[in-house]
């Protein structure tokens, strides 16, 4: 069993910067082995999309909306990943979650709400 909690949304103006974290727990899993660690948004009456993941082989992958803005990126000693999110703008603004994938199983933060005012 994987815990996820994420971390460092709020209100930012359009242009700003936020740094999401996720920070995973659990009793018997190892940070490292877990996969395609990833963040994906859901913003209102909007399906839920894919922002940025690092794939198993260690690929990162980002969404055409936000490549060149957002980083996505971990550090195995914090089992924590991380998304920075620079020049951010009102369509940004979202429910933002982690994903991880711990062998056939997937798991789902909570969500960490972000908005972007113009």
């Amino acid at each position: 069993q994987v815990q996820l909690v994420e971390s460092g949304g709020g209100l930012v103006e359009a242009g700003g910067s936020l740094r999401l974290s996720c920070a995973a727990s659990g009793g018997f899993f190892r940070f490292i082995s877990l996969n395609d660690l990833g963040w994906y948004r859901q913003a209102p009456g909007k399906q839920r999309e894919l922002v940025a993941v690092i794939t198993t082989g260690g690929t990162r992958n980002y969404a055409e909306s936000v490549m060149g803005r957002f980083t996505v990126s971990k550090d195995n000693t914090k089992n924590t990943i991380y998304l920075q999110m620079n020049s951010l703008k009102p369509e940004d603004t979202a429910v933002y979650y982690c994903k991880v994938r711990a062998g056939s199983t997937t798991y789902w933060g909570q969500g960490t709400q972000v908005t972007v005012s113009s």
